[in-house]
């Protein structure tokens, strides 16, 4: 017969080994690796939204800057057309001069038109406000990007120490020898000038 007191002490001797191994630090080298995977994770998909997103943005400001830079364009032109041709009271009686005259005022008045139907499609024509918007974004992008990169030197950080560090560092040289530390992120020498966004 087993006696009572023998299978108590088994249960409470699996029981502390149990707790002697969640709190020696076993667990905590595999947890750390993969933060810090998943913060790398996170680096690119930073890299990866900026790539997608800054073409598209850009395109779209050009798209407006351009449809707002040729109307404009059309208008100040037919303005100066129609500011350069002088009628006065003696030039009344000249046909030529006053159908010049009207000739330029019409196509002035024909670009205003154009310029009234662009914004009537589009209300909130104004290429200044997409520049802002494409400005917000690039700096929201490069905030994220910054925030992801310091997340990850961060988990890069703990997974290297557990490393190197007591209790973690006897499962480092034995249960898991074969984790090497991780690479810290560096930025390359080109990080120091800011990105050209042209137009």
């Amino acid at each position: 017969m087993t006696n009572p007191f023998s299978r108590i002490r088994v249960v409470l001797a699996v029981i502390t080994l149990g707790l002697t191994l969640s709190a020696c630090g076993y667990n905590t080298i595999p947890t750390l690796e993969e933060q810090a995977k998943a913060r790398w994770a996170d680096v690119q998909n930073q890299y990866q939204r900026r790539s997608d997103l800054i073409p598209n943005l850009v395109a779209t400001v050009q798209g407006y800057a351009a449809q707002e830079k040729n109307v404009l364009t059309a208008v100040v032109e037919a303005r100066a057309k129609a500011t350069q041709i002088q009628v006065n009271a003696s030039d009344l009686s000249d046909p030529d001069k006053l159908k010049a005259f009207q000739d330029a005022q019409n196509q002035l008045t024909g670009v205003l038109g154009r310029l009234l139907a662009v914004t009537e499609n589009y209300p909130d024509l104004k290429s200044n406000a997409n520049f802002l918007a494409l400005q917000s974004q690039l700096e929201g992008t490069e905030n994220r990007i910054a925030v992801a990169r310091r997340d990850y030197i961060d988990a890069v950080r703990a997974y290297n120490t557990a490393l190197r560090t007591f209790p973690t560092v006897i499962w480092a040289k034995t249960a898991f020898s074969s984790e090497k530390p991780m690479a810290e992120f560096t930025a390359p020498d080109t990080a120091q000038t800011p990105p050209q966004v042209k137009f």
